[in-house]
């Protein structure tokens, strides 16, 4: 049995369907992100999981058990906010045990988990400081040991780290993977950023206007999407309109408009007249010199169009005939070469045919 689950939950603001339909489940001892862009739905199911809000159908259970008409300071978890809601007037150590003293534990015990908390997040230290005296990093890390001191069975966390800088943000996931670890408490993450989601999550649901479009490992997510808006929202893609014109059990054979034939593989059963999208990935392709010849399916020509100069990587925007521009990203491997081709230089773009996805509609 799955620790939490939401089952067919829909909640309406007006005439506004802000989750429509919503059915996932969240297993113990899971880092599972909900990812969307703004007003997805995703703080709206988060809100409904920590009892702030209440779905007006379907339901949320708690190890089977249904937690319609639960309080939130009566459910088993705990929410940390991006803004990190901490008493300016407490101490660090005060506002770590602020959970405890409700509940009513003894001075000795609140002492002994609040030190317990505080090493955890590697604030021993900072006990005796204020907030004030904290930067974004260390405040984030109070407000992290005030939600894990009571050992809750869920944690939430709605984008605690966005407020941060790039660098601390991306150490403050490192120790967030490392504590999910090592307490092994479910966390059940907010975030719209997908590097982030790919990075820290076992599982990421990722929603679109309330809707959840695909629930899956994150490389499942990246290499597999299920539909356009995935594909897209998840790292950078190449999205090319095609028609299938012939299929086996395991190739495809698709037409894009004034390209060509592309090479493809599917194990799904797909008829040849359907239509879609050709998913390419840039880190998928890769860009020759004009009479280079290369030994792969798919071979396109074009020129330059714009490139990218990003220290390990080089972005390239090749133009094809059709002025379809297509995105390749190519490693900068040669000692101090900084890029393989020029703008305006004559190219081809080439891909395996396992590379890419064919997205139906």
């Amino acid at each position: 049995m799955a620790l939490l689950e939401l089952r067919n939950v829909t909640r309406r603001f007006g005439n506004l369907e802000a989750v429509k339909d919503v059915t996932l489940a969240i297993e113990a001892g899971e880092f599972f992100t909900l990812l969307g862009p703004s007003g997805c739905g995703k703080t709206t199911i988060l809100r409904m999981i920590a009892g702030f809000d209440a779905p007006d159908e379907g339901e949320v259970l708690l190890d089977g058990k249904s937690l319609a008409g639960v309080p939130p300071e009566k459910r088993p978890l705990h929410t940390v906010f991006q803004n990190y809601a901490l008493f300016p007037h407490l101490s660090v150590s005060a506002n770590v045990a602020f959970p405890l003293e409700v509940a009513g534990l003894s001075r000795a015990e609140c002492r002994r988990r609040v030190a317990e908390a505080l090493a955890q997040v590697h604030l021993a230290d900072k006990g005796a400081a204020y907030p004030h005296e904290l930067s974004g990093g260390q405040k984030q890390r109070v407000a992290l040991a005030r939600a894990l001191v009571n050992r809750p069975r869920l944690l939430l966390l709605d984008e605690p780290v966005s407020a941060l800088d790039a660098k601390l943000r991306e150490q403050m996931q490192v120790e967030l993977i490392a504590l999910q670890r090592e307490v092994g408490i479910t966390f059940v993450f907010v975030t719209h950023l997908q590097e982030e989601a790919l990075a820290l999550s076992h599982r990421i649901a990722v929603l679109n206007a309330g809707r959840l479009e695909q629930l899956d490992e994150p490389d499942k997510l990246y290499a597999q999407p299920a539909n356009r808006f995935v594909a897209d929202f998840i790292g950078k893609i190449n999205l090319i309109e095609v028609e299938v014109t012939a299929a086996s059990k395991v190739l495809l054979t698709l037409k894009a408009p004034g390209l060509g034939e592309i090479a493809a593989t599917d194990p799904r059963p797909i008829q040849a007249g359907e239509r879609g999208a050709f998913a390419l990935r840039p880190e998928l392709i890769r860009v020759y010199g004009h009479k280079e010849s290369a030994d792969l399916k798919n071979r396109f020509e074009g020129r330059v169009k714009e490139l990218l100069y990003l220290g390990d990587v080089t972005l390239y925007k090749v133009e094809l005939a059709n002025g379809f521009l297509i995105e390749a990203l190519m490693t900068n491997a040669a000692p101090g070469r900084a890029k393989f081709h020029e703008v305006g230089d004559a190219v081809a773009v080439c891909w395996r045919h396992d590379a890419g996805v064919f997205l139906r509609g």
